[in-house]
């Protein structure tokens, strides 16, 4: 048999046998991921520090890590005041950071917002699943557990009606019936 019919046959038997997740047909898969982004003080679920110095923002316990761990350098002295300094109170903190580290460090306040990744679609939750799988790299993790938070995203291809005819076909045409010609090359 024709390894595009094979093809064609199991493709068929996972879309007529995988999850929809709740969502209308006719449904492909895409995924969702999650950011940090700027918010207003009291409507965030975290905060951290933005070192101008550096460019970047970082979670105080990080932060206060990597100053331990001496990958950020600071003074002896500095160090030694950090050990006295109460740590998981952001307002110390960043005071000892302005004062030994940078003058012009703030905090910020961030909400964790879900989106869905551009430029992704697959026709199966098992392809949309293995691509996670393949390219963890490119998405985030929850660092608490190490674990992947992108996942699947089911969406419905709302009055696309050549997509719904496509799947439709894909998901109940014979393909027994089909008979493979062979190519005549010139």
């Amino acid at each position: 048999m024709n390894v595009d019919i094979q093809f064609l046959k199991e493709l068929q038997e996972e879309l007529n046998t995988q999850p929809n997740d709740g969502n209308a047909a006719p449904n492909f898969w895409g995924l969702m991921d999650y950011k940090w982004t700027p918010t207003a003080e009291g409507f965030e679920d975290r905060t951290s520090i933005y070192l101008p110095r550096c460019g970047e923002a970082w979670e105080p316990t990080a932060l206060y890590d990597d100053f331990i761990d001496g990958e950020i350098e600071v003074s002896d002295e500095a160090l030694e005041d950090l050990h006295s300094t109460d740590a998981s109170n952001d307002e110390d903190f960043l005071a000892w950071i302005k004062c030994f580290y940078d003058d012009e460090a703030y905090i910020v306040y961030e909400k964790k917002e879900s989106f869905i990744v551009p430029d992704r679609m697959f026709i199966t939750k098992a392809e949309a699943q293995q691509h996670i799988k393949m390219n963890h790299y490119h998405y985030t993790k929850d660092v608490a557990i190490y674990t992947d938070e992108a996942h699947t995203y089911a969406m419905t291809a709302w009055r696309a009606p050549k997509v719904e005819r496509l799947l439709n076909i894909l998901m109940s045409f014979d393909w027994e019936s089909v008979q493979v010609k062979e190519s005549v090359t010139k």
